[in-house]
């Protein structure tokens, strides 16, 4: 690259004219609804395009901002790729609809219940059935810290090592609740994904993350021995990654993706 003999280089710009997302603080608890109402719909479509739907299974719940113990979910039956900010059903603690004009798949709603009331920091909880998921959890595996992603869950997500059928059972939810614990995902044996956020944002990145390090997992132990991040560094690349805040960041690209091509999910 040439330039001008002797010109001097361009001043860089001070930071605070550059341009960098965080997450938005609301004025009124109307505000912060409509918010988490608009990601969640935004979420469902997004997970509708990567494939995670299967047949009615499949949800992602947000605690309301007012009512903290009512949910949002997405109507049952109702394509993950059509879902509208206004199709979207609030529903009590026990699964019943308060809002809304659709059922709710109660027993996916009954594990959600519980692990939002055993963990008040969570706003969001994503569970689908994925392939590579479902995959992983018929193993009964963990993820390994092979990659810099998959670091992101070392020490911070569970196996739930048991298989009871589908259950509308609230003492299952507590289980699965229980093993959860203060981490940010789980692997469901024989069953599938879930993961938690602060925001939907937040769980809905948790959710594709760990769907894809399942993937490079099954792949890279199907064609070898994979070389394992050692301890120290898997706990540092966590510390670095692994926050929500960090989760939230990286799925902002998305967001715009979605909502720029698909503005009628605001509907």
């Amino acid at each position: 690259m040439h330039g001008t003999p002797g010109a001097a280089e361009p001043a860089p710009l001070p930071t605070d004219q550059l341009r960098f997302a965080m997450p938005p603080r609301h004025d009124s608890v109307e505000d912060e609804r409509r918010h988490r109402k608009e990601r969640l719909a935004c979420a469902l479509r997004l997970f509708g395009r990567y494939g995670f739907e299967d047949g009615v299974s499949g949800h992602i719940t947000a605690r309301d901002p007012e009512y903290s113990d009512c949910f949002w979910v997405n109507p049952f039956g109702v394509p993950f790729a059509h879902i509208t900010v206004s199709d979207l059903v609030l529903a009590n603690s026990e699964g019943q609809v308060v809002q809304g004009g659709h059922h709710v798949n109660q027993a996916a709603f009954t594990v959600h219940s519980q692990v939002h009331a055993a963990r008040p920091d969570v706003v969001a909880v994503a569970h689908c059935h994925s392939v590579h998921g479902r995959a992983l959890a018929a193993l009964g595996e963990l993820l390994e810290p092979i990659t810099q992603e998959s670091c992101a869950f070392y020490e911070d997500h569970a196996l739930y090592d048991s298989y009871s059928g589908v259950s509308v059972d609230a003492e299952e939810g507590r289980r699965i609740a229980g093993v959860l614990g203060s981490g940010k995902a789980l692997v469901l044996r024989n069953h599938g994904l879930l993961t938690v956020g602060d925001s939907v944002d937040a769980a809905a990145w948790w959710f594709l993350s760990l769907e894809r390090s399942c993937q490079v997992q099954l792949l890279a132990k199907a064609a070898g021995r994979p070389t394992l991040i050692d301890h120290r560094q898997a706990v540092a690349t966590r510390e670095q990654l692994g926050g929500d805040l960090v989760a939230w960041i990286n799925y902002q690209p998305l967001w715009q993706e979605v909502t720029r091509r698909e503005p009628d999910l605001f509907d």
